[in-house]
């Protein structure tokens, strides 16, 4: 029977037709014959083979709701590798799912564009206690409230245990029935949009988890082993269609069915392919066409820092938003703790790499990098700032230390709050990431929960990835390191919202600063950024705006005298003079108040401070 008089969303799995029998479509080449069968029922539907080697067909008497399997040359079981749910799990049966049967109340929704956004990583499993899409929509408001503009959600399709970061995924198509049903899903997302907040989900195409994955089954055409990759085999973009298209399409689904404003692309440097048209630019323009008319935002995350992702195709790029700015969080991090051991080896936190980031994004866009004894990076100077993601604290970065611990535990109070002030001030599109906000006491520790044989082997390599840090190598941290296959370890780092009250000083610093960079229109758009070093451990950004300029002044060292103070752009427009807008040292984020920044004509810059100054018109009775 011809797939093409039924009106399918996806080129595969089991859809809901309108007044018809559900329909299946499947893609297994090397199979003589799949059927589909009723979860608990012996005998099965035979679906009709075509010469592209999907089989396919109408299925009576099933409905929203079944379970199913599809069972492969009359023996082999196994679940649908387009599932839409699988509510045991990646070793269960399969749910029909009907998307439409879903009411939205996001009509007017027209989506989020890259310019004016502020991010915040999600784990959705340790977010609330209850680590499900159902309590974490009860915060939103709250997250609205704070100045938070986008969701970055982690990834959440199905993937074995009882809980993980979600970068072990299995079917790529199916919400993890850990964090409730899709319609769950639908109603965090339709929720999100009520309050004016968009929503992105991190999704892997790179790799698939080590348990539960069924694709080979299907056929073995979806792995090849002519690239290496750091989890497991590479995708075979490069093979047949059927391959590629079902990586494309998910990117579109999760837009279509799920109404999600964009993806965060994970290690796009592991997804190798030759092909003429790249399957980035291939997967970026699927989502675009989902969400048409409305706009999207994706962000990509690529170690080699390759900013060709973020061009257009028409110069060779693939059209991302944005990408991730790990010299930034590497250089803050080095600025804040003074450790500069594995990865951070090539950064000094020093203010003229704090300036070049916030102008330039990338540190490193060519030059020879000593940790990899290669160069690093490729040119991005024409790039603007809100093209690259700025953080201070990611999922990864705060779990690759030994336990966990938030950023601001390694430095003083008023350091961080210097370096906060800067991230979520500077040209940059900031993100948070969860409790950063607050403070948090918890932790973010690295958990997986996988079968037996595969423990010892995922407990060796944490250890061995963490023994690039000599700190780590200390016998008695290493004899104290929390185990990833632990659910305490999981459960450990749920977080605790009592703390935005019991450290009511930090969340109403980030609150602040939130409000400040969305009412500043210098910050907000600026004509353009520059900067400049006062000291060893001080410098200026000057953000030039068209009805006044703005300067925030951030010292991590002691306090400092500027006499003398050659530096123009410490000095205002003509008729204008300094006023202060805002201080990290103001007493309710926990400082010590701010002196006199200019008192007799000399600049004093208070120490582990940042100050914000605004330009006003000098009035006639000003003495000066």
């Amino acid at each position: 029977m011809s797939v093409s008089i039924f009106q399918r969303r996806l080129g595969a799995g089991v859809e809901v037709q309108p007044g018809r029998a559900v329909h299946a479509r499947v893609w297994a080449p090397g199979r003589r014959s799949v059927e589909i069968v009723r979860d608990g029922v012996r005998d099965g539907t035979p679906l009709e083979r075509d010469t592209d080697g999907y089989f396919s067909g109408p299925v009576s008497g099933m409905t929203a709701g079944d379970r199913y399997w599809f069972r492969l040359d009359g023996e082999t079981l196994r679940p649908d590798p387009v599932s839409r749910y699988q509510p045991d799990g990646p070793h269960g049966p399969s749910q029909v799912i009907d998307p439409d049967g879903f009411e939205w109340t996001d009509a007017g929704w027209e989506g989020i564009g890259r310019e004016g956004q502020v991010l915040y990583e999600m784990h959705v499993g340790t977010f609330t206690p209850e680590g499900t899409w159902a309590a974490a929509a009860g915060q939103l408001e709250e997250l609205a409230g704070l100045g938070i503009t986008v969701i970055e959600m982690m990834p959440v399709n199905d993937f074995a245990g009882r809980f993980g970061w979600g970068y072990d995924g299995v079917n790529l198509y199916a919400p993890t029935r850990l964090y409730g049903t899709p319609d769950d899903l639908r109603r965090f997302i339709d929720r999100a949009h009520t309050l004016g907040l968009g929503v992105i989900l991190d999704v892997v195409y790179n790799h698939l988890g080590p348990d539960g994955n069924v694709l080979a089954d299907f056929s073995p055409n979806y792995f090849t082993d002519r690239y290496s990759n750091d989890w497991g085999q590479a995708i075979n973009f490069e093979g047949p269609p059927a391959v590629r298209e079902f990586f494309v399409e998910n990117a579109g689904y999760w837009i279509d069915e799920f109404h999600f404003d964009g993806l965060r692309l994970d290690a796009t440097q592991d997804i190798h392919d030759a092909s003429d048209d790249h399957v980035l630019a291939a997967i970026v323009r699927r989502a675009r066409e989902a969400a048409a008319p409305g706009s999207i935002f994706i962000v990509g995350e690529n170690e080699p820092q390759d900013t060709g992702l973020v061009r257009s195709v028409r110069e060779g790029g693939y059209g991302l938003d944005a990408l991730w700015n790990d010299d930034y969080h590497h250089t803050v991090v080095v600025a804040l703790t003074g450790r500069r051991e594995a990865y951070y080896t090539d950064y000094q936190g020093s203010p003229q790499e704090l300036i070049s980031c916030a102008k330039y994004g990338y540190l490193y866009q060519g030059q020879w990098y000593t940790w990899q004894k290669q160069c690093r990076g490729t040119p991005a100077l024409d790039l603007p700032p809100a093209a690259f993601v700025t953080f201070m604290e990611n999922h990864d970065q705060v779990a690759n230390s030994a336990f966990g611990r938030r950023l601001h535990q390694f430095t003083s109070p008023a350091r961080h709050r210097a370096l906060t002030a800067l991230t979520l001030l500077g040209p940059g599109t900031p993100m948070l990431f969860q409790g950063q906000e607050f403070g948090c006491s918890t932790p973010f520790l690295y958990f997986a929960d996988h079968r037996r044989e595969l423990q010892e082997p995922i407990r060796r390599g944490r250890h061995a990835f963490l023994e690039q840090f000599p700190s780590i190598n200390d016998p008695e941290v290493r004899e104290s390191l929390p185990s990833p296959l632990e659910e305490e370890t999981f459960l450990r780092c749920k977080l605790n919202f009592e703390e935005r009250t019991t450290h009511a000083w930090v969340y109403s610093l980030h609150r602040d600063l939130l409000a400040l960079r969305r009412s500043e229109e210098a910050i907000l758009r600026p004509v353009r950024v520059d900067g400049a070093i006062l000291a060893p451990e001080a410098f200026l950004l000057r953000f030039f705006g068209r009805k006044g300029d703005r300067l925030l002044l951030v010292n991590l060292g002691s306090d400092r005298d500027l006499t003398p103070a050659p530096e123009p752009l410490l000095a205002p427009r003509a008729g204008e003079r300094w006023e202060v807008a805002w201080s990290s040292e103001t007493v309710q984020y926990g400082g010590n108040g701010t002196p006199d920044l200019q008192a007799d004509g000399v600049w004093h810059i208070p120490g582990e401070a940042a100050v914000l100054l605004r330009s006003h018109p000098v009035d006639d009775d000003d003495d000066d």
